[in-house]
């Protein structure tokens, strides 16, 4: 049985590709979704960033390879945070990148709302909003 195989893409394309189905998110715009109750920030990144770098107050620390079964609002090991498909979720990385492709995943599970902040933490912190220790 022969048949067409795609052809594989490279990461570059790859994130355009999932960029295109949803609007990205500003750090300024995100804190105040946040502040004002209509967004949910989740930041992905591993440990030793978080030590290193901070965190951000309010955001739920999932780490990225829980993310999907933290946030389904049907799963079984959901957070108490994932409660709707309807949820803004605001996916964060340490760079913009991986975000993106979590936000993808999340949309496959029905949070059409999902998207990630452009630039990550860096642009967050870059852009002077609330830092504090791990």
């Amino acid at each position: 049985m022969s048949g067409t195989r795609e052809q594989p893409v490279g990461i570059d394309e790859l994130l355009e590709q999932v960029r295109e189905g949803y609007d990205r998110i500003e750090p300024r715009e995100a804190y105040d979704a946040a502040q004002r109750g209509e967004a949910l920030l989740v930041d992905i990144r591993y440990a030793a960033l978080r030590d290193r770098d901070g965190l951000i107050p309010g955001a739920l620390v999932v780490e990225r390879n829980e993310l999907e079964w933290r946030l389904d609002p049907r799963g079984s090991h959901r957070a108490p945070e994932a409660t709707s498909h309807d949820l803004r979720v605001v996916v964060i990385c340490n760079e913009g990148y991986a975000s993106s492709l979590a936000a993808a995943s999340l949309h496959r599970l029905g949070l059409h709302r999902a998207t990630d902040l452009v630039g990550g933490f860096q642009a967050w912190r870059t852009s002077g909003l609330p830092v504090t220790s791990a």
